[in-house]
């Protein structure tokens, strides 16, 4: 009788175990029915960057590694002439390949991807899943943004269905379909980690983090919910290594659908622009400013004949609200500005003097300079933000300090990116970059530019009475 009874009960409790291993089964997602749904609007795009004699002339010349120099007057010194010094009259044209994702918008040919994905191509194949490809032509694209609007000749196209960025929760199921290393219609799948992202090289981009696995040839791709809907594109990983580790970017799709819309309407993407460099709300600054808690961006510059400036702003006003929507920290504010309408009056909630006060601001449009190279107000202040580094010029008291006659610019500031990681800090002197002599702050930035990605490239500092060279890697972002 004894032995019935345990083996009952254990009879109960393997019944039970399998109930509820049924149960949590039942609770995770199911993807199959979605990534079956869309499947067909999801396109791999392949680019071709053609390159001409004409642009192979320009490329600079081989040159020996620094420090070795070949005495003059030698054998060997004529010979390196003959084969670095002379250009090549005849250089072999030849073509850069890269490879994305992208999706169909609507039926008649639309097709979304990343702005990085097809940047300076002169042809752009869109493969389908049925392996049919057409070429495509693009009908205008946004770099601040990362959204590019593509269009083929068809109709009768799978189109995604678009969903609602703005409800997305933390914590929520997504999906990733694209061509990582080129392989097509790979899903991977997530949570959403983080909303609201502000990444220093795109302040205009509330993004989504998620932890869905992404990789070089998801860029473009779409990001849906668990209603089969496309609530984000998925856009930059952060990386060490160049592959995935665990961080994904995704422009939300209430951001890519005001760009459409632009481009559809006027054929460019315009902005709000305020004016004013801003700065987090520490909890020691939030008790000097009379707040309860940190909150608000913190206005450090007014910019000279900017909108604030004309509407009365001072360093030292803590924005809290702005059209009505709260501002929580210093990385909501840009890409609130951002979507404002040209011209319209806009209520302002500052902090100023520990009081509360309402201003009214007309916005104007977001100057071209302002895109990649912005000032901060600060005459000779440059920031690049692939490098993620503030520069300035020297004057003539540091000149002095540094005993520096000619050329070299000061890093002012640094945040995360390839400058902070290759060791470069605040006050060091910049010299040469890519073994190129660094002028000023403005010719810096162009060089900057030219920067290859995924190759170190050296950088002489002056730091002190010494100096010293550090490397510095942009990574390629998928």
């Amino acid at each position: 009788m004894k032995q019935y009874k345990i083996l009952t009960l254990l009879s109960v409790t393997f019944t039970w175990l399998l109930f509820a291993a049924n149960v949590n089964a039942r609770n995770l997602p199911e993807f199959t029915q979605l990534v079956s749904d869309n499947a067909a609007a999801v396109v791999n795009i392949s680019t071709t960057m053609k390159n001409t004699k004409t642009n192979l002339n320009k490329r600079e010349m081989p040159q020996l590694p620094p420090g070795i120099e070949i005495p003059e007057g030698t054998p060997f010194d004529e010979l390196f002439k003959h084969f670095l010094e002379q250009p090549n009259q005849n250089p072999a044209p030849y073509e850069a390949h890269s490879l994305g994702s992208g999706f169909v918008l609507s039926s008649d040919g639309y097709i979304l991807t990343n702005y990085h994905v097809i940047k300076d191509a002169d042809e752009i194949i869109v493969r389908f899943s049925d392996r049919n490809e057409l070429e495509a032509k693009v009908l205008g694209s946004d770099p601040r943004s990362d959204v590019a609007l593509l269009k083929v000749e068809a109709t009768g196209l799978e189109a995604v269905k678009l969903g609602d960025s703005t409800n997305l929760k933390v914590g929520e199921w997504v999906l990733a379909i694209g061509s990582p290393f080129g392989f097509d219609h790979s899903a991977t799948a997530g949570i959403v980690s983080a909303l609201g992202r502000s990444l220093p090289s795109d302040s205009y981009v509330p993004f989504i983090q998620t932890d869905v696995a992404i990789n070089p040839g998801n860029s473009g791709g779409p990001l849906f919910n668990l209603d089969g809907e496309v609530i984000g594109i998925n856009s930059q990983i952060y990386s060490r290594t160049g592959g995935f580790m665990g961080l994904s970017f995704a422009i939300p799709m209430d951001v890519v659908m005001n760009v459409v819309d632009q481009i559809k309407s006027q054929g460019f993407v315009s902005r709000g622009w305020l004016g004013v460099v801003i700065q987090d709300v520490t909890g020691e600054l939030a008790e000097s400013f009379g707040l309860n808690k940190p909150q608000g961006a913190l206005i450090s510059k007014v910019l000279p004949e900017s909108p604030a400036a004309k509407a009365g702003f001072e360093a030292g006003d803590v924005v809290l609200k702005f059209d009505g929507k709260d501002v929580p920290s210093s990385s909501d504010l840009p890409p609130i500005v951002g979507r404002s309408k040209i011209g319209t009056t806009i209520p302002v909630e500052v902090m100023r003097n520990n009081k509360r006060t309402s201003m009214n601001v007309v916005i104007e449009q977001l100057p071209e300079d302002q895109d990649f190279n912005k000032t901060n107000g600060i005459q000779g202040r440059l920031i690049d933000e692939r490098l993620a580094i503030e520069v300035a010029d020297l004057d003539e008291k540091q000149r002095d300090e540094f005993s520096i006659k000619a050329g070299g610019v000061l890093v002012a500031n640094l945040e995360q990116g390839p400058a902070s990681a290759s060791g470069m800090r605040p006050g060091d002197i910049i010299m040469s970059i890519n073994n190129q002599k660094v002028k000023n702050a403005k010719q810096f930035l162009n060089l900057a530019k030219e920067l290859p990605v995924n190759k170190a490239i050296p950088v002489l500092v002056q730091r002190g009475e010494g100096a010293i060279f550090l490397a510095v890697k942009i990574d390629k972002n998928n």
